[in-house]
């Protein structure tokens, strides 16, 4: 029986994890309550010698609070993976970190590659970014770092749910249009990490979402028809497109943060679940425990 430490194990995705544990893994799954990620004698006591691996899902996500928390968002995204990866590489546990497409500004018109060069526009992305180099200058660390982006579930807090409640109070709503990207369900991104687990592919970067490119406003078209279509009542909610720049927010957004996911389909053997066909799991997943 293998001991696998999940940190964030109440994030959306650290709850998908838990409920995928293949048969001969033993979890042992950790929250920010029941430790600080940031010290690194709480951190010594769980990474030991008995954990052969650590998925950490833990991360500081409030994107625009970050931009007047720099010092907490660096804490979280970098120093505490710092440590995270230091104490892996000491008892020879190996590491999955999960990071974002915010590494990257937004500039490419197509898919982003592992190996393109980063170039962060926030204090999110730019502190996640350093995490990543964090891992990579320590040695002897077998890492998987594993990028995604606009993750949903039916836990937690994401854009889906956020538009399933303001189809509820809105007439009209405007959605973002100029920013393209590729939704990830985290039931799928949970898949895949338990995939790196059992597989170990050679370690590096590696980029997951689910299929397709899309921008914000196609999102919630689509979260607007297949709500419907699961039993959510029809209130027809205008939907309208907008630029950015007509909604601005205090944290930069890259304009296009698809990932190419082409590394980890054939380091994994797997194909990616198209995004509509994952939004329509979700839902029904989500209308289930109403």
């Amino acid at each position: 029986m293998k001991n696998i430490v999940l940190l964030g194990c109440n994030g959306q995705l650290g709850k998908e994890i838990q409920t995928l544990v293949p048969t001969g893994y033993q979890l042992l799954p950790y929250s920010r309550a029941d430790i600080d990620v940031c010290d690194a004698g709480q951190l010594a006591k769980i990474c030991d010698d008995q954990a052969a691996l650590v998925i950490n899902a833990s991360a500081y996500t409030a994107v625009d609070q970050a931009e007047s928390e720099p010092a907490n968002a660096y804490a979280a995204n970098a120093n505490a993976v710092e440590l995270i990866g230091q104490l892996c590489a000491k008892t020879g546990a190996r590491l999955i970190h999960v990071s974002t497409d915010f590494v990257f500004d937004g500039e490419h018109s197509q898919p982003y590659q592992p190996t393109d060069t980063p170039n962060p526009q926030s204090v999110y992305g730019a502190s996640k970014l350093q995490g990543e180099e964090h891992l990579a200058a320590i040695t002897g660390l077998e890492y998987h770092i594993i990028r995604t982006s606009w993750v949903h579930s039916a836990n937690g807090n994401n854009f889906v749910k956020t538009m399933l409640r303001l189809f509820q109070q809105r007439d009209t709503l405007s959605v973002v249009s100029d920013q393209l990207g590729s939704p990830t369900w985290a039931h799928n991104l949970a898949e895949v990490i338990w995939a790196f687990v059992q597989q170990a592919p050679e370690k590096g970067i590696y980029h997951y979402a689910d299929a397709g490119v899309i921008s914000w406003y196609d999102f919630a078209v689509a979260i607007q028809q297949e709500s419907i279509a699961a039993g959510w009542p029809d209130n027809q909610t205008l939907i309208s497109p907008i630029p950015a720049t007509s909604y601005p927010t205090p944290a930069t957004r890259p304009a296009y943060s698809a990932l190419n996911c082409q590394t980890t389909e054939q380091a994994l053997n797997i194909s990616r679940q198209p995004w509509r066909d994952a939004l329509r799991c979700m839902l029904l997943e989500l209308k289930a425990q109403q």
